[in-house]
């Protein structure tokens, strides 16, 4: 592609935060804009120092751009979307300028799943790169809907042909509903879980298994799926594979089977059996079976394109995790507070039951902001219940934007905190971030870790609990 004037609507998305770097990499003048900005994608933009523009405006486009990338959280009102509409700006998707400009004639390898895929993804491709180190041509590029620790960075770009994608089942823009997965053609997958999730874009479970179908249904035939062996939903989902299906997980009869697990306060030890035959001893500096599971995956996808087995064991052992993936944020007298992404009840169960198993012993608080479209919706009300069950102490805060969800679908906090309480969980509702901080920040002792969880920035409470904690402590 020409180098042109590129402009980004909804830029600070993960992907489109890192599909803004690859095209700057590429040599295009990028620019972008969003309603709002916080971390980690904001200060990815500004070390690579692409223009962010708050709030939308037409005159952010007035220096009118050869295309804009709409961003799929932009629908029709969007004062930006209206302007390049009627003045016939030539606009995509990211999906589609993702695939056009960078997959075409490339290795596709892509982890989709309704769980997982952001560090499945983030450790396949330190397992590349780590790989690079002997062999030039594994060096990777790569997307990841997050930053990378081991990287810096959610994406990169190289002449080299395996691409690394992180395939996310929700839409692509206002004008293309099908997932954004569809576009980028895989040569080889894994898949993860499937669960029900995206609760404004599908009906129901039926037509998320639908969406995951179709994507199996896009490898060819000397391609290959590497498959969690521990769910019915994708064993439906691979079951009409014409390529080559390996499973993994704990069952005996699984392709790669995970066996020998332990934990302790340096991360997870593992051994996984291939075919029935020992393929490695592995070992994770993180916590959580979900991670292992995670990990098992990204080796078996990488040892099936030819990656030596030396640089798995050698990857996995220095992976440094996502931020916002169980990320220690600070240690304040005592106190350890996490941040984490979780905004399904699987991933927030999956989550706590990591944490404790790295911290045992430890009273452990879930601090909760209903976000995620999903999450804002009554749908989950049960398994929430159920997920947030394993912390010592739970915390809500309102249903963000609750305005958006038609009353008969929000979610309703006070029924959660309710149902805690008389299931012998102590909960609490908040209004914001704020009152929470004020709430617990003096009731922690030291021990206690707090788990912050929600995919968005919560009104700062990541650096607000910690500077509360100072105080109290000082």
């Amino acid at each position: 592609m020409q180098s042109k004037h590129i402009h980004l609507i909804g830029i600070c998305g993960t992907a489109m935060a890192s599909l803004a770097g690859m095209l700057q990499a590429q040599g295009h003048r990028v620019t972008g804009s969003d309603a709002a900005a916080y971390p980690p994608m904001s200060d990815q933009l500004a070390a690579m120092k692409i223009p962010v523009h708050e709030p939308y405006a037409e005159a952010n486009l007035a220096q009118r751009p050869d295309l804009v990338v709409v961003g799929n959280a932009i629908s029709r009102g969007n004062v930006e979307l209206e302007y390049v509409l009627d003045t016939r700006i030539p606009f995509c998707s990211m999906a589609a300028i993702l695939h056009d400009e960078f997959l075409v004639g490339r290795e596709s390898l892509v982890v989709a799943g309704t769980h997982g895929k952001t560090t499945t993804t983030s450790m396949l491709a330190w397992i590349y790169e780590v790989a690079s180190r002997t062999d030039a041509a594994l060096a990777p590029s790569f997307l990841i809907g997050g930053v990378a620790e081991n990287f810096g960075t959610s994406f990169h770009v190289r002449p080299t042909r395996p691409f690394l994608l992180e395939g996310d089942e929700y839409d692509t823009a206002f004008f293309d509903k099908g997932p954004k997965f569809l576009h980028y053609f895989p040569d080889a997958a894994i898949l993860t879980h499937v669960e029900f999730d995206h609760a404004d874009i599908y009906e129901d479970l039926k037509a998320v298994k639908t969406a995951f179908k179709r994507f199996v249904n896009l490898i060819p035939r000397r391609g290959r799926i590497v498959a969690f062996d521990g769910a019915e939903n994708v064993t439906e989902c691979v079951a009409k594979a014409f390529c080559a299906v390996e499973r993994y997980g704990f069952a005996p009869s699984s392709h790669w089977r995970v066996t020998g697990m332990t934990h302790d306060a340096h991360g997870t030890r593992w051994t996984v059996l291939r075919a029935g035959e020992h393929f490695a001893d592995l070992t994770l500096p993180m916590a959580g079976e979900h991670n292992a599971l995670n990990a098992t995956a990204a080796a078996a996808l990488a040892a099936g394109q030819g990656v030596p087995v030396a640089a798995i064991v050698e990857a996995l052992a220095s992976f440094r995790s996502v931020k916002r993936r169980l990320e220690v944020r600070a240690e304040v007298g005592g106190v350890t507070v996490i941040d984490d992404f979780a905004h399904h009840p699987t991933a927030i169960r999956e989550t706590l039951r990591a944490l404790r198993n790295a911290y045992p012993g430890r009273r452990l608080w879930a601090v909760l902001e209903p976000r995620s479209n999903t999450l804002r919706r009554n749908v989950f009300e049960e398994a929430l219940v159920e997920s947030l069950s394993l912390a010592d102490h739970v915390v809500l805060a309102g249903v963000f934007k609750s305005e958006n969800i038609p009353v008969h679908e929000r979610l309703a906090p006070e029924n959660v905190v309710a149902r805690l309480n008389e299931g012998g969980t102590p909960a609490e509702l908040c209004a914001d971030a704020d009152a929470i901080v004020a709430s617990i920040a003096p009731r922690l002792a030291a021990g206690d870790v707090v788990a912050i969880l929600s995919n968005g920035g919560f009104g700062d409470i990541y650096h607000k609990l910690p500077a509360a904690l100072e105080q109290v402590t000082a």
